[in-house]
């Protein structure tokens, strides 16, 4: 006997749209494959479901925004198809649609997809280990409108020292959030490499870096006490001592995105993020 298909499925349990279309995909799905439901799902549902983290399937299908896609990264193995509910979604291949819900049931019932491999980053805090980013891990001061003085250190050797609101230190997939609307390049994810952007530099004295994905950079409070935090995927804050080191490198993980085509360009114009339409 033919083994079935595996498939989850976990939505945003804040987003009442992202849950309708839960319901729906449960609907679909029900019968056809052997079907996990993520608990916070399964209870908006009435059903009783299990944690994420149990999850180890063939698929495992993330409905919300980006940031619903970044939390599953960071707690499964298995590859990912986003369905967006939220608002730009970049990262999400489907969306909530009939005639897309029901066409992207039959790729993965029937393998007809592809797998995009997307680097992610590793982070550690003195030896505190925080969860794996699929799209950044950002260093602010935690009080609006101040800056702070912080120092860079790629492989330990110290690059500069600059003032600015924040760092952020992305992926090539994180090039196109908040990096991007820091001044940082946009990369194409097929690139392995650690981007790191300055947050409102003083005097715009920042220039954003691309730094190998073998090298560990550093960045280092130093000068004048501010409270200051790190944000890894937008999920998991942890607040940084003066004079604490936190260190970001190339995860051993990869996040597997299921795609249905390969138009990472072309995704970049529909979202208005690469407009280069010329005369």
């Amino acid at each position: 006997m033919e083994e079935k298909v595996r498939i989850g499925i976990t939505a945003s349990p804040e987003r009442p749209k992202a849950l309708a279309i839960a319901r729906v995909m449960h609907d679909l799905l029900s019968g056809r494959c052997e079907l996990f439901v993520a608990d916070d799902t399964a209870r908006a549902l009435g059903q009783v479901g299990r944690p994420l983290k149990e999850f180890q399937g063939d698929v495992l299908v993330a409905i919300g925004g980006d940031g619903c896609l970044f939390y599953s990264a960071q707690n499964v193995e298995a590859p990912i198809l986003g369905i967006n509910t939220g608002g730009v979604g970049f990262l999400s291949e489907v969306e909530p649609n009939g005639a897309e819900l029901e066409g992207a049931v039959e790729r993965l019932l029937t393998g007809k997809y592809f797998l995009e491999q997307r680097m992610m980053l590793s982070t550690s805090i003195w030896d505190e280990r925080l969860p794996d980013a699929l799209n950044d891990v950002v260093v602010h001061v935690k009080d609006v409108a101040r800056m702070r003085a912080f120092e860079i250190l790629i492989d330990s050797r110290p690059v500069g020292r600059l003032r600015a609101d924040g760092i952020v230190l992305s992926t090539p997939t994180g090039s196109t959030s908040y990096a991007l609307s820091a001044g940082g390049p946009v990369v194409d994810p097929t690139v392995d490499a650690i981007i790191v952007t300055a947050i409102a530099p003083f005097a715009s004295a920042g220039r954003p870096l691309v730094v190998g994905p073998l090298k560990e950079v550093t960045i280092r409070l130093v000068g004048r006490p501010r409270a200051t935090i790190a944000v890894v995927d937008g999920h998991h804050e942890v607040e940084l001592g003066e004079g604490v080191e936190l260190k970001v490198f190339k995860s051993p993980r990869r996040t597997s995105l299921v795609r249905f085509s390969t138009e990472f360009f072309q995704r970049l114009r529909v979202r208005s993020i690469l407009s280069w339409d010329g005369p």
